[in-house]
C-alpha cells in the first residue's frame, strides 16, 4: 500500500463511483478498479461494496480514509516547507463561522491582501463541529470556531470575544414574553452550531421545551425570518446591529454564562505552520482584538 493507493480510495469514496474517480485522477476506470481490488487483496478486507448504482464505503474503508487525507496533507506540507523562505506567498485554506466572517474578517482579509499580494487566502464557512472536524481531517489548515476547544490533536488560540443576544421580532419587547409565544420556533444554522446549543439551553431555562428548529444557511436569511416573526435566534450583537438600528428586530441582553462567547483559532499540533498563515494571524493581533494566546 502506498500514498497513490490511498488517493484512489479517497476519490472513489467521495464520488461513490469508480468512473468518476478515474476522471478526477486522469486515468481509466479499469485502472482504478484494479488498484482497489489489489489493495483489498493485500489487506484481506473489502473497502467498497459494489452494486449497479455505484460503490459504497465499507466500515474498513471508512477507517482508512482519515489516513489518506493526512498523508496527502503531509506531502503537501513537505513541498510547501521546502519552498517557504519566510516570505509570505502561496495559498492557505482556513475555515470560519458565518458570524465571524461577517463581523470580523472582511476588513482583516482586505488589509492582509493589500499588504501581501502574493498570498491567496481561501476561506470556507461551516459550523463549529464541522470546522473542527475539517482541521482534524487535514482538510483545513485552521479554523475560527467557538471555544473552548480541548482536543489532543489541536492547538487552540484565543482570537475574538463576542456578546450573544436573543434576537426576536419587534412584537416581543421583553425576554420574559418569549415564553408566551405559541408554537415558538428557533431560526438557526444547521446542527453543529454552538450558538444553537446555547439557544436551546437559554429557552430550557425559560421553561420552554425544545422548540421546533428551522435551519438556514446564512445570517441574512435567519435575521429576515426573525424579523418577520417566524421565530427567535441567538447571534452576536454586532451581526444584528444594522437590523436593530433599522427597527427590524429587537435584541435582549442575556446573563454572561450564555452571552459571553470566545472565538478561538484551532490548528493541528503536527500541521505545517506556513509563513503565510503565521503572518495572517499576526494581522489578527494588530486589529486591536485580544492577543492570540494559548488557551
Amino acid at each position: 500500500m502506498d500514498v497513490t493507493d490511498l488517493k484512489v480510495v479517497d476519490a472513489v469514496a467521495r464520488h461513490g463511483s469508480m468512473n468518476k474517480a478515474a476522471s478526477e485522477l486522469n486515468t481509466v476506470q479499469s485502472n482504478v478498479s484494479a488498484r482497489i481490488r489489489a489493495l483489498e487483496e493485500e489487506l484481506g478486507v473489502a473497502l467498497f461494496q459494489r452494486s449497479a448504482r455505484g460503490v459504497q464505503v465499507t466500515p474498513a474503508g471508512r477507517r482508512i480514509l482519515p489516513f489518506a487525507a493526512r498523508l496527502s496533507k503531509l506531502l503537501f506540507d513537505a513541498s510547501s516547507a521546502a519552498r517557504d523562505d519566510g516570505h509570505p506567498r502561496g495559498v492557505f485554506e482556513i475555515g470560519t463561522l458565518e458570524t465571524t466572517l461577517a463581523l470580523r474578517l472582511p476588513r482583516l482579509i482586505a488589509r492582509f491582501a493589500k499588504a501581501y499580494p502574493d498570498v491567496r487566502p481561501l476561506i470556507r464557512t461551516g459550523t463549529t463541529c464541522s470546522l473542527i472536524q475539517g482541521v482534524i481531517d487535514c482538510k483545513l489548515e485552521g479554523a475560527f470556531v467557538v471555544g473552548p476547544v480541548n482536543h489532543p490533536e489541536l492547538l487552540s488560540e484565543k482570537a475574538f470575544r463576542e456578546e450573544l443576544v436573543l434576537v426576536t421580532s419587534t412584537a416581543i419587547n421583553r425576554l420574559e414574553d418569549v415564553a408566551a409565544v405559541d408554537n415558538l420556533k428557533t431560526v438557526v444554522f444547521r446542527i453543529g452550531c454552538s450558538y444553537r446549543q446555547r439557544l436551546d439551553s437559554l429557552l430550557t431555562g425559560l421553561g420552554i421545551p425544545a422548540p421546533e428548529p428551522l435551519e438556514f444557511g446564512s445570517i441574512e436569511a435567519i435575521v429576515a425570518c426573525v424579523s418577520a416573526g417566524v421565530g427567535v435566534t441567538l447571534l452576536p450583537i454586532g451581526v444584528v446591529a444594522g437590523a436593530l438600528r433599522d427597527g427590524l428586530v429587537n435584541v435582549h441582553k442575556l446573563a454572561p454564562d450564555i452571552a459571553d462567547v470566545e472565538t478561538v483559532f484551532v490548528r493541528r499540533i503536527d500541521g505545517y505552520f506556513s509563513s503565510a498563515l503565521s503572518t495572517f494571524l499576526d494581522s489578527v493581533r494588530l486589529d486591536g482584538v485580544p492577543a492570540l494566546a494559548p488557551t
